[in-house]
């Protein structure tokens, strides 16, 4: 046995177990979801436009696909782009966020995810996770800085769309976005949301640029 095998086989059985276990979460939020939509379903009519418009819908569907195309890389034995790879930490963003609104403006207030079990997956478990990948699962290039504006591009997009329909047909997904409050609240928000945005993908970012590609 050389060297290079010696060094070689331990990578790739951690890439693996990495790759089995991002699959493993995936296939837990997937099912939290289902599971939120039928159990909405079971109580009323559901419009998916209003039920996939929640920030925290998106962002767990957009992160869950994008961990998914990283295992599937892995298992495949191909390095991940780097399109994939800032797509991670854009995805990474949104779900830490995603964690730190429900559990600091969102926590008690009616409404929202019924099942608990699935609630707790999708606000909290699941951000935890992101993070912990993000950190310890080395297996992504340092970004640059000059990308960290793309972060921002779906989040204002969502809130453009949302502002729309608050005016318009009257659906918000969030009391803090209502605007019954006032358009100078709501406005406070928007700011406030897109600065929490930057800041965590700044963190994101910056994490990837002080550890190395490791698997």
């Amino acid at each position: 046995m050389t060297t290079t095998d010696t060094v070689t086989r331990p990578s790739r059985t951690r890439a693996t177990i990495f790759a089995i276990v991002r699959l493993a979460v995936v296939a837990l939020v997937v099912t939290a979801i289902v599971a939120t939509f039928f159990d909405t379903a079971s109580r009323a009519v559901i419009n998916p436009f209003n039920f996939f418009g929640y920030f925290t819908m998106q962002s767990n569907i957009i992160t869950a696909v994008v961990l998914l195309l990283a295992a599937v890389a892995t298992l495949a034995g191909r390095s991940q782009t780097p399109g994939l790879v800032l797509a991670r930490a854009c995805a990474t963003t949104y779900i830490v966020v995603v964690g730190i609104v429900y559990n600091t403006l969102l926590t008690g207030l009616e409404g929202g995810i019924s099942l608990e079990w699935a609630n707790w997956v999708l606000h909290v478990a699941f951000p935890v996770y992101a993070a912990v990948d993000w950190v310890f699962f080395g297996d992504r290039a340092p970004l640059p800085w000059k990308q960290l504006w793309v972060a921002l591009i779906y989040p204002a997009v969502w809130l453009v769309v949302i502002l729309i329909r608050g005016a318009t047909d009257g659906w918000v997904p969030y009391p803090f976005l209502d605007p019954a409050a006032g358009y100078g609240t709501v406005a406070i928000y928007c700011v406030a949301i897109l600065v929490v945005i930057i800041v965590v993908a700044a963190l994101v970012f910056a994490v990837s640029r002080m550890r190395k590609t490791r698997v």
